[in-house]
């Protein structure tokens, strides 16, 4: 019941409203994050107060900027932020792409503990993996750099699709490199409750250059 507090408490900082159920889901990742940690080394954040902040509500906060139905979470260790959005936009479909095995058999254990239906696991590197179909968004907290994730995810990416860039601190700088085809959206500062430092989403679209 403390991480289920304390879960409300952060969430009442914010204009996020997940029902009892999602918040439940919430509080059972952290722990299977928690349990799962200790043996496979899948985050370097050991306290579960401190996930609730550094990796939940991070990743909850980019929830009201995502547009369109199907997103790829590409090199998303254990989860992050694909499973935390799945759990409060379960009319979305996240498809969680990482090239390590212990963390996509993490991610599977999850599926199945939380019953999630709207989360598929992929082990792949993101430049060998060939969607059928392509993707509204792609999310990342993973990429260095605009450039690289632009670049080997593009074929990724819908037409009409946009990258989501979660990043710490923004810096203009990172968009000279940018191919012409691609432009930025948009760039907005992100408040994580009681979380040090800053966060800001940066979102990408393609243009009609080439």
């Amino acid at each position: 019941m403390k991480l289920y507090n304390r879960l409300d408490q952060l969430l009442a900082q914010t204009a996020l409203s997940p029902t009892d159920q999602q918040k439940q889901q919430l509080v059972t990742f952290v722990e299977l994050l928690d349990k799962w940690n200790k043996a496979y080394n899948l985050t370097s954040v050991r306290d579960p107060h401190d996930m609730l902040i550094k990796h939940i509500l991070d990743s909850l906060v980019v929830s009201p900027y995502l547009q369109g139905k199907r997103f790829i979470d590409v090199g998303t260790g254990p989860g992050l932020p694909g499973i935390p959005l799945a759990i409060i936009n379960p009319d979305q479909h996240y498809f969680l792409l990482d090239s390590l095995g212990k963390r996509i058999t993490f991610i599977r254990q999850v599926i199945r503990q939380l019953g999630l239906t709207n989360v598929m696991p992929i082990q792949s590197r993101v430049e060998q993996y060939q969607p059928e179909v392509r993707f509204d968004g792609v999310l990342s907290r993973a990429f260095a750099s605009l450039k690289d994730m632009t670049e080997w995810c593009q074929h990724l990416l819908d037409q009409s699709g946009h990258f989501y860039a979660l990043k710490g601190i923004y810096h203009p700088d990172e968009l000279q490199p940018l191919d012409l085809q691609f432009q930025l959206q948009q760039k907005i500062k992100l408040m994580v409750p009681e979380l040090v430092g800053e966060r800001h989403l940066v979102i990408l679209s393609k243009t009609d250059k080439q």
